[in-house]
């Protein structure tokens, strides 16, 4: 990843029409293509317009030990897992091998671009963001022991007030400092139900405002929904700053004020505007992979490989109904 610094023009992308985001400047696009390829999506892929992970809250709700999880995500076709912090920690206590299991992911064919987790680093008691900031560190140093180079950074533990988007920013920054430390980025997660960072604009502005260059965003279909965004707000950003989406859709119903993460669903069984969004974050540059990310109970009851495979597929189905 570059290390080059942004200026702003390259966080939002002038104009403020559809237009002006497919007529990227040769700048960015030049930038994504050589870095996000070579960074988030692996050389085989280069005939697909994204890579495809796979999110291990998919199949959550069948109890699979971490290697199982991993066989599972191979055996299903897909080039990147994205794994549960907490479940790498629980292999590590019975007794597992972080060096062997880096190799059961290599041996498979397998990278690692994210992993998710959910320090505090943000709430305003200062304790407890201490805390969280000591379980970052933590977790940081095992998934890059694992090979993987990003973790989730949602807003957790500040999810029931609004902050100031500026002592965000300071914030966010502090734990990337850490991150280059430690050779992994947390990457700003967006929260649908948070009122700190529940919408576009706002990771958006936290991300630009830290003055880091490896500030990035890790943005969820569902989310943005829940949160209130409108989706046509993805032609503002920068592609080449996102690394990974999570991929999933919504049905019409419950409502969005009653929605929850078990309502969603496969890629093309919602209502979510997906070739919109798809062509749209073509068009800003994004090249990094779709992690299908799902929560649905009745998923859960059912067979993981049918489950890791039906999503990949209809992933593609998505992809290819949007791009062609």
């Amino acid at each position: 990843m570059s290390h080059t610094e942004l200026t702003r023009r390259q966080w939002l992308l002038s104009g403020g029409v559809y237009g002006a985001a497919a007529a990227l400047t040769a700048e960015v696009v030049a930038a994504t293509e050589k870095t996000s390829r070579a960074d988030s999506v692996p050389a085989s892929a280069d005939r697909e317009p994204f890579g495809y992970c796979f999110n291990t809250s998919t199949i959550r709700g069948q109890k699979l030990d971490l290697p199982a999880q991993i066989d599972v995500v191979a055996a299903a076709g897909y080039s990147a897992a994205e794994l549960w912090v907490d479940d790498i920690e629980a292999f590590v206590k019975k007794g597992g091998s972080i060096r062997d299991l880096a190799h059961r992911i290599r041996d498979r064919g397998l990278t690692i671009p994210s992993t998710i987790s959910f320090f505090s680093w943000l709430c305003a008691d200062t304790a407890r963001r201490k805390q969280g900031i000591e379980q970052a560190k933590r977790e940081m140093d095992l998934v890059r022991r694992l090979g993987a180079t990003r973790i989730a950074a949602p807003p957790a533990g500040a999810t029931e007030s609004r902050l100031d988007l500026l002592e965000a920013a300071r914030r966010y920054r502090e734990l990337v400092d850490l991150g280059s430390a430690l050779g992994v980025t947390p990457q700003l997660e967006l929260w649908g139900f948070s009122k700190s960072l529940s919408r576009i604009g706002e990771v958006a502005c936290v991300a630009m405002e830290c003055g880091h260059p490896d500030a990035c965003l890790l943005l969820d279909v569902y989310h943005i929904y829940k949160g209130g965004s409108d989706f046509h707000a993805l032609q503002f950003l920068n592609g080449a700053k996102m690394h990974v989406l999570h991929m999933n859709d919504y049905p019409a119903a419950p409502a969005r004020d009653r929605i929850t993460d078990a309502a969603r669903v496969f890629p093309g069984e919602g209502v979510a505007p997906l070739g919109m969004i798809l062509r749209t974050l073509r068009a800003v540059g994004f090249r990094g992979f779709l992690s299908l990310e799902l929560f649905n109970r009745d998923y859960w009851k059912q067979d993981p490989h049918l489950m890791a495979r039906t999503g990949l597929q209809k992933m593609k189905a998505a992809v290819w109904a949007a791009l062609g």
